[in-house]
């Protein structure tokens, strides 16, 4: 289940708190910004956010496919083999098959997984460099993960992605969420100034923004992170 959809189902865990470590008080614009088009097949464009959640979606669906990429990690990843380490980030490169209860266990210490994998009508493509660290509201690329799939997987990327979508019939949606962070809830007793920064909470509101076919909705929601 991505972070988006965990956050708006009431089910915050470690995926959702690491998506928000970053980020101070104050509204950021166009996060998590995504791109569905349905045509032949399906076509996601999404921003570089939602990265680990679409190469879980593609294992999800799949027993085992090829990949090739980039993994960072904060901590050694046996299976890996050796990485490289860089600052405070263990780099992997990798280029084999692999079953989805490996990526799954993976992705439990990944920090992000930036993977191309395909197999049985689904592929995925991202980029292999992180955006430089910033908070502030800008435009995304919301070409950073391009994901397509054949239209039998169609129920899957509705549940997934589009779970909040009136418009079931619609072509061609744009979502986008704003962060407006009020709140900065710091961990008791803890003295180092990195770990603080890391296990801090963010609380404050998701404001969801999906255009179907032209035609706006807007949702929001509260949450703590």
């Amino acid at each position: 289940m991505n972070f988006i959809k965990k956050i708006f189902e009431g089910k915050g865990d470690g995926s959702v708190h690491q998506q928000f470590v970053r980020f101070g008080r104050g509204l950021f614009e166009r996060r998590t910004v995504m791109a569905v088009k349905k045509t032949g097949k399906i076509k996601i464009n999404t921003s570089f956010e939602l990265t680990n959640d679409m190469v879980l979606f593609v294992f999800e669906n799949v027993a085992k496919a090829r990949v090739s990429g980039v993994i960072f990690a904060r901590e050694e990843i046996p299976s890996l083999g050796k990485g490289i380490s860089k600052k405070s980030l263990v780099e992997y490169n990798v280029d084999r098959e692999m079953a989805s209860s490996e990526i799954e266990e993976i992705a439990k210490k990944s920090y992000f997984m930036l993977l191309d994998c395909s197999a049985n009508g689904i592929s995925l493509t991202t980029k292999k460099k992180l955006p430089k660290p910033s908070a502030k509201s800008g435009k995304m690329n919301d070409k950073f993960c391009v994901l397509e799939a054949d239209l039998k997987y169609l129920p899957q990327v509705t549940e997934e992605f589009l779970f909040d979508l009136k418009e079931k019939g619609a072509k061609k949606i744009e979502i986008s969420h704003d962060y407006q962070i009020n709140e900065i809830i710091l961990p008791k007793g803890e003295k180092d100034p990195e770990k603080i920064r890391i296990l801090a909470k963010r609380k404050g509101e998701i404001i969801r923004k999906t255009v179907a076919d032209g035609q706006e909705t807007v949702s929001k929601i509260a949450f703590a992170a």
